[in-house]
């Protein structure tokens, strides 16, 4: 992981936190688990994200789930946190 895939991840990371999920930095990139929503394999909905160029978007960095779903551009963490926050509180017809 690159130095700044890691600074792009830590900050989303410290969002969600303040969003109600936990977020933790692995060798993979960003766990994040909602402790708030029953999972159905876990016991909680959860995903590692990660940031890739997305080719695309001419290169620019992506947040992307661990299906290689994009989320968000880097830079619109509001936008992550929004979906991720769907994403992991199971709402219907929510994909990324």
């Amino acid at each position: 992981m690159t130095p700044d895939a890691r600074a792009r991840l830590e900050a989303l990371g410290t969002v969600l936190r303040a969003h109600g999920l936990r977020a933790r930095m692995t060798l993979d990139g960003l766990h994040v688990e909602n402790p708030e929503a029953p999972g159905c394999c876990a016991a909680h909905p959860a995903d590692v994200i990660g940031v890739r160029a997305r080719e695309d978007d001419g290169g620019r960095p992506w947040f992307f789930t661990s299906w290689c779903h994009p989320i968000a551009e880097a830079d619109q963490i509001s936008d992550a946190v929004l979906a991720l926050k769907s994403l992991l509180n199971g709402e219907p017809g929510v994909e990324l």
